[in-house]
C-alpha cells in the first residue's frame, strides 16, 4: 500500500508540475481577466501564521489583494483559511492585515472553513454567492493559481484568475503593518498534522473532503461521484 501511495504521489506531483510549466504567464492571465474588471470580490487563500510576523507568501497574497482593491479591480476581498498548521485562523489574520493596510472593514469577508487550496476556492466561492457577488476571481501567487486552474475548469466554477505580478507588487510599499493576532486564535486548536496523515492531507489538496452544494455539481457524473458529500 505504501508503494502504491508513493507512486500515486509521484504521478500527482508530476501533473501539478506540468500544469505549472505549460500554463499561461501571470501577465497573460491578468490581461485576459482584467477585461472583466471590476470584480465583486477576489478570493485570497490562507497561509499559516507563526504568531509574530507574516511569511513572504502571506505578504505577497495580502499585498496583492490590497493592490487590487486600491486600484478598483475588486470591490471586496474574501480571505479564506482555517486554523490548519498553527492556532491562528489564516483568514482572520489576513483580514487583520488587510484592515491595517486601509481596506474598509465592510469590504472584508472571512471564510474560516478551508484547510486546502481547493477548499479555499470552493468555500470562498460559496461565501461570495451568499453575499450576492456575481463576478469573482482568485487572487494568489502564480503556482497556486496554476494549480487551481484545472479544479476551476473541472467543476465549471465561475471564478477568474488574477495571479500576482511580481514586478507590479515589488513597486508597492510592502511594509508589514502592526496587528494584534489574538482575535484570530482558534480555541481548542489541533494541528492538521495530528489529525490527518500525509496521504490524507494530499487527498484534501485535491478536493476530496469538500462538502458540495448540489447546484455546483453540474453534471450527472459529478453528482453521482460526489453524492456522498453533498450538503443541504
Amino acid at each position: 500500500m505504501k508503494v502504491v501511495r508513493f507512486a500515486l504521489f509521484g504521478i500527482l506531483t508530476a501533473l501539478i508540475s506540468g500544469c505549472f510549466v505549460f500554463a499561461p504567464s501571470p501577465e497573460k492571465t491578468n490581461r485576459k481577466s482584467l477585461k472583466k474588471a471590476p470584480y465583486d470580490a477576489v478570493i485570497v487563500p490562507g497561509v499559516p501564521f507563526d504568531g509574530t510576523h507574516w511569511s513572504e507568501t502571506m505578504k505577497m497574497r495580502v499585498q496583492w489583494a490590497n493592490y487590487l482593491y486600491k486600484r478598483g479591480i475588486t470591490k471586496n476581498i474574501i480571505y479564506s483559511g482555517s486554523a490548519v498548521y498553527t492556532k491562528y485562523e489564516e483568514a482572520k489574520i489576513m483580514a487583520l492585515y488587510g484592515e491595517a493596510l486601509g481596506i474598509p472593514k465592510e469590504h472584508i469577508f472571512v471564510e474560516p472553513r478551508a484547510e486546502h487550496s481547493t477548499e479555499n476556492v470552493y468555500y470562498g466561492y460559496r461565501l461570495a454567492k451568499q453575499q450576492g457577488f456575481q463576478k469573482i476571481a482568485l487572487a494568489t501567487d502564480r503556482f497556486q493559481s496554476n494549480g487551481m486552474r484545472s479544479f476551476i475548469r473541472k467543476f465549471d466554477l465561475p471564478v477568474g484568475l488574477l495571479p500576482i505580478i511580481s514586478d507590479t507588487l515589488l513597486k508597492q510599499d510592502l511594509t508589514e503593518p502592526k496587528i494584534d493576532p489574538a482575535p484570530a486564535i482558534r480555541q481548542g486548536f489541533v494541528s492538521i498534522v495530528d489529525r490527518l496523515s500525509k496521504w490524507q492531507r494530499l487527498r484534501g489538496t485535491f478536493g476530496q473532503y469538500i462538502r458540495w452544494k448540489e447546484e455546483d455539481l453540474k453534471t450527472k457524473h459529478l453528482r453521482k461521484k460526489y453524492g456522498n458529500r453533498i450538503e443541504s
